[in-house]
């Protein structure tokens, strides 16, 4: 007697992930807010205005790039200013300066601010034997689902190891961090930056640099520049929680779910909730 003839089961195919990587940015928006990173990870829809520090910043980061990769001070100001310049005033989160009038006084306050802080920077740029500057790379991971990306202000030679290379990233902030208080958010980042600078350069990377610098003129005359450190030696268990952040996060995207706002989101608490009030993104 013949045996039935059984018919190959197929395998059911995996759901397709929403992103292809993980970034630090994207990850933070995540768990700070799903709806709000579900439109721009996952619809890439980029028409939240963002508020005049960040452009601030941006335009400080602008200055830099092009101080460390050999323009002179003045040059590497006005380039900065020229991106400032040329920002949208949609893309600028106003607040309540509503009017034509006040948000050019507005504008010109931003430029004052922008000039100001990478004034106080420049007198006292830290010097570095820069091997890259704005490296962009993308690296896969044992152990983690998705690669990651990251952009390392500068990769620069390590001074405490031969060989080794060190990274530096640049914040332009109205205070300066706690230490403490902070420490979480600047682990996380400096191991996304940890994984993708060494696989693009093969080489040991022994610390992440956090260099920030106050926008405001401190009163009483101290620095306006801060240097947070992070030795890769001393955070092994970090990097352990980071793994399991990146798989728990890429489980929950991968899961059908219903993305909800986040209302108390200080930066997109009331553009996530009109999203969803109005049903304007469907899951």
């Amino acid at each position: 007697m013949k045996k039935p003839i059984r018919k190959k089961q197929r395998k059911a195919p995996k759901q397709a992930l929403p992103i292809a990587h993980w970034s630090h940015s994207s990850l933070m928006a995540f768990l700070r807010n799903p709806l709000a990173w579900y439109k721009r990870y996952v619809e890439k829809i980029y028409d939240t205005p963002s508020n005049p520090s960040s452009f601030i910043g941006r335009a400080a980061h602008v200055a830099l790039q092009h101080y460390y990769g050999g323009i002179g001070k003045q040059g590497a100001t006005e380039l900065g200013l020229e991106y400032l310049r040329n920002v949208a005033d949609f893309e600028i989160n106003f607040g309540k300066a509503k009017s034509r009038r006040a948000q050019k006084e507005k504008r010109a306050h931003m430029e004052r601010d922008y000039l100001q802080a990478i004034s106080f920077y420049l007198a006292r740029a830290p010097k570095h034997k820069v091997l890259g500057v704005e490296v962009v790379a993308t690296a896969e991971v044992k152990g983690l689902p998705l690669p990651i990306k990251a952009v390392s202000d500068l990769v620069v030679e390590s001074r405490i190891e031969p060989g080794a290379v060190d990274i530096v990233d640049h914040k332009f902030v109205e205070t300066f961090s706690k230490g403490r208080g902070q420490k979480t958010l600047f682990v996380m980042q400096a191991i996304f930056n940890y994984y993708t600078v060494k696989q693009k350069y093969g080489k040991e990377v022994r610390r992440f640099i956090v260099q920030e610098c106050k926008k405001r003129k401190n009163a009483d005359g101290s620095s306006q520049m801060r240097r947070y450190i992070i030795d890769y030696a001393t955070v092994s268990e970090e990097f352990e929680v980071f793994h399991r952040l990146i798989n728990d996060a890429t489980r929950e995207i991968a899961r059908k779910r219903l993305y909800l706002p986040n209302p108390s989101d200080m930066f997109e608490g009331e553009n996530s909730f009109d999203i969803y009030r109005l049903g304007l993104l469907d899951d």
